[in-house]
């Protein structure tokens, strides 16, 4: 038998629990993982780390879109000193092949910018997948901690949504939530001003 959908595998789950509850007490806690991940303190310092990566990226696609303007720039004025009839035709045929030089540099550095922004965005999207992903992995072993030292035997995830985008929890009022107690342990260990407001 397939599971298609998640709320089958939900169905089973609380079909499981029921049968747990028969045999034991299901002792249930919840937790807004999204409120956690967002008011951990290390979150924070990655989003700073990143923005600042970022911004030096964009400073640095900055300065090559510069080179590429006064190439372009340097160009026109080949492309036009070329057709000077003042000039003698070898003088001429010298500044064409300056411009057509030029143009061929132009090319190359578009290729550069399109390339450096094309690495760069994906670069930045793999370490703030990276990022998100260890962070998640510490948070989540804190809360398995936490969770088994208050004898609990599912955390349920407040903030999950489904596939479609909805709540996958309507009602979730177990009356204990691990929420601001799981944000205060995680951030017990927080060097000073890395819980201050960014500017």
């Amino acid at each position: 038998m397939k599971l298609r959908s998640l709320p089958t595998v939900l169905l089973v789950l609380a079909v499981s629990a029921l049968t747990v509850t028969a045999q034991a007490p299901l002792k249930i806690a919840t937790i807004d993982l999204r409120k956690v991940f967002d008011g951990y303190y290390k979150t924070k310092q990655a989003d700073v780390g990143l923005k600042e990566e970022a911004a030096g990226l964009e400073k640095t696609a900055k300065g090559m879109l510069g080179d590429y303007k006064k190439a372009n720039d340097e160009y026109k004025q080949f492309a036009e000193s070329a057709n000077d009839p003042a000039v003698s035709a070898e003088e001429r045929a010298r500044r064409d092949k300056n411009a057509k030089d030029k143009l061929l540099e132009i090319r190359q550095l578009e290729q550069q910018v399109q390339s450096f922004q094309r690495q760069s965005e994906a670069t930045l999207l793999e370490k703030r997948r990276r990022m998100r992903e260890n962070l998640l992995r510490e948070i989540r072993e804190a809360i398995v901690t936490k969770a088994r030292s208050g004898g609990y035997n599912l955390v349920i995830d407040t903030a999950a949504d489904s596939v479609n985008q909805t709540p996958v929890f309507l009602l979730a009022d177990t009356g204990v939530d691990l929420t601001d107690d799981m944000i205060k342990a995680l951030n017990a260990a927080a060097p000073a001003g890395a819980l201050a407001p960014s500017p």
